[in-house]
């Protein structure tokens, strides 16, 4: 039997090394550079890899293949293997084959990471033999080949779902379904929400489903899901079968049975937080957990990382990493949270978003905005009726430097991010040199060096398409709508030019670009014909 694994870091990793236990002959292919890490245990495994590029003829002879959530079934290989029949999987689905463990399962537009966590947090004061897995924590199927635990809790994202097809969670907790990763969906709401109740697919009468009541989505789809397992429906306020609420100071679980706490115990703030902890309370009493470790666990849990995170106060400013919020639902509820007035920074790739519904918090909360994104016209369209002061960014240096300036004593400056590169760039700095050096380098990455132009240190020419067409840089190469590109000569289209750092500051001062990224092996701009000309010219 062949298994192919396509995308060679955790999950596709641990696919790997579980699929050679069991028998299967193993190749692995990334597009991309291959961390060392995951070169060391692939090699240390004996396992066949490749990096830079998918060598089609053995990918397409695999029997099955594992596929890594971020590669999208519009990718050409994909759809070619989707074409001959062959099996797709995810690493989660391909895992659970070989296991008996207890699964907790957490899926939704907001909340994941923190739900998951605060479950995983409370499982273990229980003394549950207990694992950390899907986005979160090490790759479920490494943790089956060589660590094996009598229970997983895990986070999924609707990528993820997207590739499962047998296997069973047996407590599912959907905490919300709002618009997020419509790009990746044709643009299509129900698309997405489909994709997320798939969480759902083959729970039986001893299943537990914990999810959000009073959610727009998910209580319209339920009635389309026939499957025989216990629901519990979490609300707001006290609802007639509600499974747990806020009600006069009280933290209230009716089911599966009676619990209470002061909510003022609680250790996460925010409206958004009482859900999390809510959904964490019945699935963590469906699994058994005694109530006392509940109610502990409820009130000791540190939070997580990147998620409304103090990052310190500075000249009597606070400042909030909020920049795990990836979807204008999640900067909702942090605005909400918010008590003092708040510089707010957005920044990103437009996903589909819609800022409508942040407006009137916008209006109440901020003080001034700034924008740090590859494109703002979105958001100056959403927010320049407002008439809040506004400042353009294009580097975390001027990001921080306009936020400072825009603020006054006892303001919160609030850092959301509706694109996740910025997020799972800084997760990947920070797993390579350690969190604070990690920091350090992205924001050095994200800042443009002021330094004299050298012309002999000036720019590798790439061609990329047309405007409009999506532009990514990974692993120092630039991708157009998911596929990487090689150099085209001549100058018959726009360019994303990758230049040194003092090129760019040259491009700046003396040429008017605005459009760059510090991604990968250098900076890259986005040139008009006539710019790439003057560009040229410089050479």
């Amino acid at each position: 039997m062949r298994l192919v694994v396509l995308g060679a870091a955790e999950s596709g990793v641990g696919a790997a090394v579980l699929a050679q236990q069991k028998g299967y002959d193993v190749f692995v292919t990334d597009m991309g550079t291959i961390k060392p890490r995951y070169k060391e245990m692939l090699d240390a495994h004996g396992i066949a890899r490749e990096e830079g590029g998918h060598t089609e003829a053995r990918v397409l002879n695999a029997d099955e293949v594992v596929k890594s959530p971020g590669i999208p079934d519009t990718a050409p290989l994909v759809a070619k293997l989707a074409e001959q029949g062959t099996p797709i999987l995810s690493e989660i689905e391909f895992a659970a084959r070989y296991t008996d463990a207890r699964m907790i399962c957490i899926t939704g537009s907001n909340g994941k990471t923190t739900t998951t966590s605060l479950i995983y947090h409370i499982l273990q004061l229980a003394g549950e033999d207990v694992g950390l897995a899907g986005n979160i924590g090490h790759s479920l199927a490494l943790q089956v080949a060589e660590a094996p635990h009598g229970t997983y809790v895990i986070e999924l994202s609707s990528f993820q779902l997207d590739n499962m097809y047998k296997f069973r969670a047996d407590i599912a907790v959907l905490l919300n379904i709002t618009p997020d990763h419509l790009d990746r969906y044709a643009f299509c709401m129900q698309n997405y929400v489909e994709s997320k109740m798939r969480i759902l697919q083959n729970q039986d009468e001893q299943s537990t489903f914990v999810y959000w009541q009073e959610d727009e989505y998910i209580p319209k789809e339920l009635p389309r899901h026939a499957e025989p397992c216990r629901r519990f429906g979490f609300t707001d306020e006290p609802k007639e079968g509600a499974a747990g609420y806020a009600q006069d100071g009280q933290f209230v679980v009716q089911l599966p049975f009676h619990f209470e706490m002061p909510l003022a115990e609680l250790s996460l703030p925010g409206k958004h937080n009482l859900r999390n902890c809510l959904a964490a309370a019945v699935a963590t009493l469906s699994a058994g957990v005694d109530p006392e470790v509940v109610r502990r666990g409820l009130s000791d849990f540190p939070g997580v990382e990147h998620r409304l995170e103090k990052a310190g106060t500075v000249g009597g400013l606070h400042f909030v990493n909020d920049s795990k919020a990836t979807n204008v639902d999640a900067c909702y509820c942090a605005l909400e949270s918010m008590q003092t007035p708040v510089v707010l920074i957005l920044g990103g790739r437009d996903k589909g978003n819609d800022y409508a519904q942040i407006v009137p918090f916008v209006k109440q909360k901020c003080r001034a905005l700034v924008f740090m994104g590859v494109d703002n016209s979105k958001l100056h369209a959403a927010f320049d009726a407002l008439g809040l002061p506004i400042a353009d960014t294009h580097s975390m240096k001027e990001c921080m430097e306009a936020a400072v300036k825009l603020a006054q004593a006892g303001d919160t400056v609030l850092l959301e991010n509706q694109n996740v590169t910025y997020y799972d760039t800084l997760r990947s700095f920070e797993e390579s040199f350690g969190k604070e050096e990690g920091r350090k380098r992205l924001n050095e990455k994200y800042t443009v060096i002021s330094r004299p132009v050298d012309k002999r240190e000036n720019y590798i020419k790439r061609c990329v398409g047309l405007p409009g067409d999506s532009l990514e840089v990974r692993n120092g190469k630039v991708w157009v709508n998911g596929e990487p590109q090689e150099a085209i000569p001549g100058l018959q289209y726009n360019y994303v030019v990758q230049t040194s750092a003092p090129f760019t500051q040259y491009a700046i001062d003396n040429l008017g670009i605005r459009e760059y990224s510090g991604y990968g092996s250098g900076y890259y701009m986005n040139l008009t014909d006539e710019l790439a000309e003057k560009v040229r010219g410089l050479s």
